[in-house]
């Protein structure tokens, strides 16, 4: 009997997996991300066709392809029960399933993450005796579970209440061999501790998953909701415009080139230029209170937490196809009003006869000289989580999300040194700070890591 199969799509900027079933011809896709022509060419070099769109929930930190998705292949669209979405789509509860092929999806109804969460559990008819693999959605990540705050109708306590159920009543029922396989993985904004592993079982998460350690229901809610971090203010946002359905990419306007005399015009009327290039090229020079995302990184997540989705950007990139790409990513998360560029780049902005601006880089062995001064302040953008595993003696830990609302914390008086782990979110920081007015910055090249390097030197050469 031919076998299912099952294919991992990861989007890395956005930590966020989306998967393809199919059997005997037939395909159903899982969380499409928003460009869905990945899985229209997939299924097409594969000769399936598809006829389904499962949507775990409604989800809030990216905007999914499933409408355009639909109307493109005829596929029809189920997400859970009670969601309140406007597009055409069935509602699936407990006990509803789907069939083609080889394939038995069989639904659970897993509110906590969201209240209209749910999972899929497939069956496998070559093997109908158990199931093979669950998709969780955002309600069972490797190493994690959903974060409890996504409703405006109950309290993170009652929807942790919700998952714990989820999860003891449902999903840990299946057998320990069953595969799960999230929406997410580490870096996602969905949960604290997620693995950077791709897929696990129900047995390895009973063991291994430490939400899942919690012996009470009462111990799972304050695991979960003590020291909560802020939601992202976007995620409302996101959220709605998936119950509505996001409209086509091709919709998206080209990018209109700008003069620099037309940049800096409306920088000043409140646009937000946005500079996508690595970090040292960004160091080296960029336009003065440009804010800086590599898009190397995390871009897109990043965009939407700092800047929000309704600032007019004008980008900045080494190439067309660069600054294609970083609306591209933009769109992935709601930011639609990123219809311009630089025009020529740096290059063009110094052939008009304006100014650049530069942020000074330093090792760790120059800070080590540096931080013995009293003029000196070392500030950390990472996670609370991180920080709990070491940090530098006597620094200021504000995390980068958090960073552009709280510069009043700062001594603008003193040498700011910032650090992250490897460099991408302290330049980030740095540009933050920049725009703030804050002159006398500097940004610790290689971050923590470089820090512990030289650390560990240092008591080499002592032995």
């Amino acid at each position: 009997m031919e076998p299912v199969r099952i294919e991992q799509f990861f989007l890395g900027c956005l930590a966020h997996a989306s998967y393809m079933v199919s059997s005997k011809g037939i395909a159903a896709v899982i969380d499409p991300q928003r460009d869905v022509d990945i899985y229209i060419d997939a299924a097409k070099e594969a000769g399936l066709r598809i006829e389904h769109i499962i949507e775990t929930h409604l989800h809030a930190d990216f905007v999914s392809g499933h409408r355009e998705l639909a109307e493109r292949t005829g596929a029809r669209i189920y997400i859970g029960e009670g969601s309140e979405a406007t597009f055409p789509h069935t509602a699936v509860k407990d006990g509803d399933s789907i069939r083609f092929g080889n394939v038995r999806f069989d639904f659970l109804q897993t509110p906590g993450h969201t209240i209209e969460g749910v999972c899929a559990v497939l069956t496998d008819h070559a093997e109908p005796s158990k199931p093979r693999a669950v998709f969780t959605g955002d309600t069972l990540f490797v190493g994690d579970v959903g974060r409890p705050d996504l409703s405006a109708d109950h309290t993170p306590q009652e929807l942790a209440a919700m998952l714990y159920r989820s999860l003891h009543e449902k999903l840990l029922k299946l057998p320990d061999d069953t595969e799960i396989f999230p929406a997410h993985g580490a870096g996602s904004l969905c949960g604290r501790q997620m693995s950077s592993e791709r897929s696990s079982t129900i047995g390895k998460e009973r063991r291994t998953n430490y939400a899942l350690q919690a012996k009470s229901v009462d111990e799972f809610i304050h695991l979960l909701t003590d020291s909560l971090p802020p939601r992202p203010e976007y995620f409302g946002y996101d959220v709605e415009l998936n119950r509505r359905g996001a409209a086509p990419l091709e919709n998206l306007p080209p990018l209109t080139p700008l003069s620099a005399p037309e940049v800096q015009r409306l920088q000043s009327e409140g646009a937000v230029v946005l500079d996508t290039r690595a970090p040292m090229d960004f160091a080296v020079a960029h336009v003065p209170g440009s804010l800086h995302i590599a898009l190397s990184g995390q871009y897109a997540s990043w965009a939407a937490r700092i800047l929000g989705l309704d600032k007019h950007i004008i980008l900045v990139g080494e190439d067309a196809d660069q600054l294609r790409e970083a609306q591209m990513r933009l769109a992935r998360v709601g930011i639609e009003k990123a219809d311009a560029y630089l025009e020529g780049g740096i290059s063009g902005w110094v052939k008009s006869g304006y100014e650049l601006d530069y942020i000074p880089q330093i090792s760790a062995a120059e800070l080590a000289d540096l931080r013995q001064k009293e003029n000196v302040a070392i500030l950390d953008v990472r996670e609370s989580a991180e920080v709990e595993g070491g940090a530098i003696k006597d620094s200021i830990r504000i995390p980068l999300g958090q960073l552009s609302g709280r510069t009043g914390e700062l001594d603008r008086e003193k040498l700011l040194v910032v650090h992250c782990k490897g460099g991408y979110r302290s330049s980030i920081a740095t540009s933050i700070l920049r725009r703030a007015g804050f002159r006398d910055i500097a940004n610790l090249t290689g971050g923590y890591d470089a820090w512990l390097a030289r650390k560990s030197e240092m008591a080499s050469s002592k032995v």
